[in-house]
């Protein structure tokens, strides 16, 4: 009796154990698809903000006039930085990437000081860009206004599929992650399905029944969770410290939302599938149980 008890407290081990692993590696998964939803975001408004629009000065306008100008726009809202680019500046980094000085050919120096204009990401769009460009060339002392239409337009394009993908992939996977481990708590219940017509048959209310099941997928799901929380933790601290500049894009919003989210899916995912389950067996005969 004492060696039954054992294997079947075993068996029973085995089981939680398996059901813990097999939920984590799931929430893991949606912990990354919740994790790149959202960093998405942060990545869309970095590459955008690091677009620059280059403002052209005239050549009359002096190093004071322009660093006035500077003050000017950044009291504009679509103002994010800006830098000023002296002839002398723009004509020393030429020389450094052409590796000869174009002034001792041209005789004299071919470019003009400029602004760097990093727009704040609301602002990095086809529409704004046109009016902004529109409304700089107003002022007397801009010559002209130049920016990468087609590239910020592909890259916004690229980052709303991106985004869609993504968001189709969280659908699926949480379809799929649902089906697994209902299918993995099916089996834990199964093993325990006389028990279950047993307690019926002494008049114990489905409520009653259920509770311990509920309870036990509860409490592997927020084990699960805190596995996957683990392991997601992981990676992204490799990821720091392969690239630390991520953390412009990572932030402690971004991790604390995908932590919750990783914990409240294995809670509740666990509890559904629990619940499902056990009103499965709950509606069954004895002739069924004894035929699946």
């Amino acid at each position: 009796m004492k060696k039954r008890k054992k294997k079947s407290g075993s068996r029973r081990g085995m089981q939680m154990v398996t059901l813990c692993i097999s939920t984590m590696m799931v929430l893991v998964l949606l912990g990354f698809v919740v994790f790149s939803v959202l960093t998405s975001r942060n990545l869309s408004a970095w590459v955008k903000e690091n677009l620059t629009v280059t403002v052209m000065l005239g050549d009359d306008v002096s190093v004071n006039e322009a660093k006035r100008l500077c003050r000017d726009l950044y009291h504009r809202p679509y103002a994010r930085n800006i830098d000023y680019v002296s002839k002398e500046q723009a004509l020393k980094e030429q020389t450094k990437a052409m590796g000869s000085d174009p002034s001792e050919f041209l005789g004299a120096n071919p470019f003009v000081a400029t602004l760097e204009l990093q727009l704040k990401s609301d602002y990095a769009n086809r529409d704004s860009l046109a009016w902004i460009a529109k409304e700089l060339r107003k002022n007397a002392k801009v010559t002209d206004v130049a920016y990468q239409e087609d590239l910020m337009d592909n890259v916004n394009r690229n980052l709303s599929k991106v985004n869609i993908v993504l968001l189709i992939v969280a659908l699926l996977l949480t379809f799929v992650s649902f089906s697994l481990i209902n299918n993995t708590v099916r089996l834990s219940v199964y093993s325990r399905r006389f028990l279950i017509h047993t307690m019926k048959l002494v008049g114990a209310s489905w409520g009653f029944i259920r509770r311990p099941f509920m309870k036990q997928g509860m409490l592997v799901g927020i084990i699960a969770g805190i596995l996957a929380i683990g392991v997601l933790g992981g990676c992204v601290y490799a990821l720091y410290t392969y690239e630390p500049n991520l953390m412009h894009i990572i932030t402690w919003r971004e991790l604390a939302i995908t932590a919750g989210a990783v914990m409240l899916f294995g809670i509740l995912l666990t509890a559904v599938c629990s619940w499902i389950s056990v009103n499965k067996f709950l509606r069954m005969s004895a002739g069924d149980l004894y035929k699946i």
